[in-house]
């Protein structure tokens, strides 16, 4: 083969692999689901709008005696310190998740990479009835090795 990215077996590490995702998501279990249109809708908090946050929270802190009984201060209180523990773990899970992808995409890569190279061997040396049938069902699916040449005298 022309193309090695990567040479993985994940026969013994599979079961490992599920096992934690398994804790992952039983973990996230205390974690919500938003459907599009309720993330469509609700106020998002940016780069800017959490520093305006994090201001408002410890004036709110300083000023508790100006709150009125129903304004939750510990609760946006809790909200925050989640948001910032949850920040990293989800850097993390990010990070993994592409990890996984390109590892995914390097495998796709080298498997059809592989599969034209074997291809281009048989149209060159398999002459024998038993390939002719394979050759015909992968014609469809072959990329172009180049485009169509124009006729330089037109």
């Amino acid at each position: 083969m022309a193309q090695n990215l990567i040479s993985l077996d994940l026969t013994d590490e599979l079961p490992k692999f599920d096992a934690a995702l398994d804790a992952i998501e039983q973990l996230m279990d205390i974690f919500v689901s938003l459907t599009p249109e309720q993330m469509r809708r609700l106020t998002k908090i940016g780069e800017r709008s959490e520093t305006f946050c994090r201001q408002t929270t410890a004036i709110l802190e300083q000023n508790q005696q100006a709150l009125p009984p129903g304004f939750d201060l510990k609760e946006l209180k809790r909200d925050l310190a989640a948001y910032d523990a949850l920040r990293p773990r989800l850097l993390r899970l990010q990070a993994l998740t592409a990890k996984c992808a390109d590892t995914r995409v390097a495998l796709g890569s080298d498997i059809q990479t592989a599969c034209y190279d074997g291809y281009d061997l048989l149209k060159k040396y398999g002459k024998a009835d038993n390939v002719a049938p394979l050759q015909e069902s992968m014609r469809s699916n072959v990329r172009r090795s180049s485009p169509a040449k124009v006729d330089d005298a037109a």
